[in-house]
């Protein structure tokens, strides 16, 4: 471990024990202090040009589900349960990463981010039904690293349920190019934690967002981009179209409970919140993203990330086509 380490673990324990948190319990357990097989680093020279296909075979009629609810936990076991179950996505032995929301340093209760009761019970299926060898948590957030995995409380909840948190350390970053792209070439990219893992699971929230219209499942993957990424921002449109090109996920979940309405994609109070009580899960990210953007008040077309990706043959805008299955569950 070098002297850089060492610092930067002093200064994380010290940011959790101002977070109320359990230093020893959450930095051990939750493998936030380094993993030493994370710590590769690629030669520098090596230009990643795709990544493989991280998609299950679509069944027809479970594709998409909604279930309204407001208690998280049963919303989007019951989501998973109606497209086949969590073994559907993930086989015995197989290791999983999660690719949640955490690019802010907030509580739950604002909403930036993704909530830590998904984040825990997809670690419980996946272990305890699935009977994964290995969960991997990661993001590359826009606010300290550190900061975002404890505040957010997505820390404590790998801890309690055995996932391995990933850092955005530099060493795990490769120049990335898109095939056909016009914004992704030679960028530096999250790679190593996809590289090391048999699936993604995207969660995100329904967020307002100030540039893109929207923060959804799609956006999401924009957490995976390194570099001075807010360079991208004048063509957000193109940017996120390029990600879901590059970034074909096990599966999505866009959790709709509590939305961000006004001030996005960061809000900062609770009056920027709306209660919708919704779960939606799909192997379809645009088919998500769609019915997401109704509950914003949006239509697909007014997303133009959402059209082009529809133009393209990624998913479907017209999530009714794919006969979405829709429950409740109470609590």
């Amino acid at each position: 471990m070098t002297e850089q380490d060492k610092i930067s673990r002093r200064e994380f324990m010290a940011r959790t024990a101002r977070a109320g948190f359990s230093v020893a319990a959450v930095a051990g357990a939750a493998g936030l202090l380094y993993e030493t097989d994370v710590l590769k680093t690629l030669a520098s020279e090596k230009i990643i040009t795709g990544l493989k296909d991280f998609s299950v075979p679509q069944i027809a009629g479970q594709t998409m589900s909604v279930i309204t609810g407001t208690n998280r936990t049963q919303t989007v076991n019951k989501a998973i349960e109606l497209l086949g179950g969590i073994d559907r996505f993930v086989k015995p032995g197989e290791t999983v990463l999660l690719k949640p929301n955490i690019g802010f340093s907030s509580p739950p209760r604002i909403c930036a981010t993704s909530h830590p009761d998904i984040i825990g019970e997809l670690t419980r299926l996946c272990y305890e039904y699935a009977k994964a060898k290995k969960v991997y948590i990661t993001d590359n957030p826009i606010n300290d690293a550190q900061s975002c995995f404890v505040n957010s409380q997505i820390a404590a909840a790998a801890e309690k349920y055995g996932a391995q948190l990933i850092l955005p350390k530099k060493s795990l970053f490769t120049p990335m190019s898109l095939d056909g792209g016009k914004l992704i070439k030679n960028w530096p990219f999250l790679y190593e934690p996809l590289a090391k893992v048999d699936k993604v699971i995207g969660i995100a929230i329904v967020k307002d967002h100030a540039r893109s219209g929207a923060s959804m499942t799609m956006k999401n993957w924009y957490g995976m981009l390194g570099g001075g990424r807010n360079i991208f921002h004048t063509n957000i449109n193109t940017i996120i179209t390029e990600l879901v090109m590059l970034i074909k996920p096990t599966l999505v979940i866009l959790d709709a409970t509590e939305i961000m309405v006004a001030n996005g994609p960061t809000g900062g109070s609770t009056s920027d919140l709306k209660r919708t009580n919704m779960m939606i899960a799909g192997c379809d990210q645009v088919a998500a993203d769609s019915f997401g953007a109704g509950l914003l008040n949006l239509k697909p077309a007014d997303l133009p990330y959402l059209s082009k990706a529809h133009e393209l043959k990624i998913g479907t805008t017209d999530y009714q086509s794919l006969k979405p299955i829709f429950a409740q569950v109470k609590g």
